[in-house]
């Protein structure tokens, strides 16, 4: 009975906190219940606790992309007029259950020419880092690997993998359109992870000047590359003192998952499907899993590296102000999906090199130049007077540096010419 007590008070705590679990496990049912003469169990303990942790993420994360792909649909309509899905279920709530039905009983094709060992890991490959990145998010005090010395790194490198399961996808098919896909893809995605990394050097350069006093001290601090380092230092939400950094930020992540007005990869007007053009059944029903949990993950990471993660305001617990937080973030992405037109792809190449790319630059140099400036050079601490000192230039320097860039990349002088009527046309002709 105290065991179930114990489980449910974990529950009720809404912590994933793996060393609690680990505990509970090792005292309550591995000590009390198996006997000594089996040697240590830590690694059952170990590996229980891991399983119930995956079990819990992962089974949460497909029943929130089933209500996304819901909200979605519903939300679009409301934006284009329309009813979205109404037929099954109040509200059409049901929809995801039948959507899931007829993929899991469509036929599963595979083209004769198809390289079938990557054709059938592909769609895998895609899904997995999206349910990777949940693993060092910090969703409380408590978050075990939320303290990886490296968190940043790792998720700058698992979302990486997404071009490899994208390109997999579109090589294995046989299919020029697929492949035509694939390769934009590939072009898309590097070109975008470079000015979405630099935006987060921003995030990490003004982390560590926050903990420099306790450094000096001979303090433990929490790495300034660990995701709970970055909600520890958030004094002042880094949204409000690198706005920049944000807005390219959300922009890179945006292309990155492949969303309107960046979806060229798959741009049904001209390849079909793109680099899932022959995929159906399960397979196309995983790509669609992984296209839809991305915007999650991606406004899940933006929570945690500039809206201050679980920081909120008192009596309200951390974790309601983080889901809020991410709700918020998911519907602006889906605002600008049904709002902006798809872009041409020179367009969206441009755009990352010409655009994101100098903006992230100057954000980074920028943040860099003023902790240096404004740090103490005694104590080497980073008062909160000064992030809003940050916070005024910074805005300043980003609505600057917007103008320039647009008027950089736009057309003004660009004019509509006045229509000349051809000769041949007779518009000059009086009617009979």
């Amino acid at each position: 009975m105290d065991a179930i007590t114990r489980l449910i008070e974990i529950v009720l705590d809404i912590r994933l906190d793996f060393e609690s679990i680990y505990g509970f496990y090792r005292a309550e049912i591995i000590d009390p219940f198996l006997p000594d003469v089996w040697g240590e169990l830590e690694w059952l303990a170990f590996a229980l606790a891991a399983s119930t942790i995956s079990f819990m993420v992962i089974n949460v994360l497909l029943v929130s992309v089933a209500l996304y792909t819901w909200f979605e649909r519903r939300m679009l309509g409301r934006f284009q007029s329309r009813l979205g899905p109404n037929r099954w279920g109040p509200f059409g709530l049901f929809q995801p259950i039948a959507d899931g039905i007829k993929l899991f009983t469509k036929e599963d094709t595979v083209p004769e020419t198809a390289d079938q060992p990557v054709f059938h890991i592909a769609p895998l490959v895609l899904l997995v880092p999206g349910f990777l990145v949940f693993a060092v998010i910090p969703f409380g005090d408590d978050s075990f690997l939320g303290r990886l010395n490296v968190g940043v790194l790792f998720i700058l490198g698992v979302t990486g993998i997404n071009t490899f399961g994208i390109f997999m996808g579109g090589w294995a098919s046989r299919n020029k359109y697929a492949m035509f896909g694939a390769m934009r893809a590939v072009a898309m995605l590097i070109s975008y992870e470079i000015p979405m990394a630099l935006s987060i050097v921003g995030v990490v350069i003004l982390t560590n000047a926050m903990f420099v006093p306790e450094i000096l001290a001979g303090e433990a601090v929490p790495s300034a590359l660990s995701l709970s380092g970055i909600v520890e230092g958030q004094e002042v939400m880094f949204l409000l003192v690198q706005p920049l950094g944000f807005l390219v930020f959300i922009t890179a992540a945006s292309a990155e998952i492949s969303r309107a007005p960046f979806d060229m990869i798959e741009a049904e007007s001209e390849l079909g499907a793109g680099y899932h053009t022959e995929y159906s059944g399960v397979k196309f029903s995983i790509f669609q899993l992984a296209e839809f949990l991305a915007p999650i993950a991606a406004s899940t990471v933006a929570t945690v590296l500039f809206l201050g993660g679980t920081r909120g305001f008192a009596p309200v617990p951390g974790q309601i102000w983080f889901l809020l937080k991410v709700f918020g973030l998911v519907f602006f992405l889906l605002w600008m999906r049904a709002t902006w037109p798809r872009l041409r792809v020179d367009q969206i190449m441009g755009f990352a090199w010409k655009g994101l790319f100098p903006l992230s630059l100057i954000n980074m140099f920028l943040i860099a130049i003023e902790v240096q400036v404004l740090q103490d050079a005694t104590t080497g601490e980073l008062t909160t007077d000064s992030l809003w000192i940050m916070a005024a230039i910074n805005w300043l320097a980003t609505i600057v540096s917007i103008v320039v860039i647009a008027n950089v990349l736009g057309q003004p002088k660009l004019k509509r010419p006045t229509p000349v009527p051809s000769p041949l046309a007779n518009m000059s002709a009086e009617a009979d």
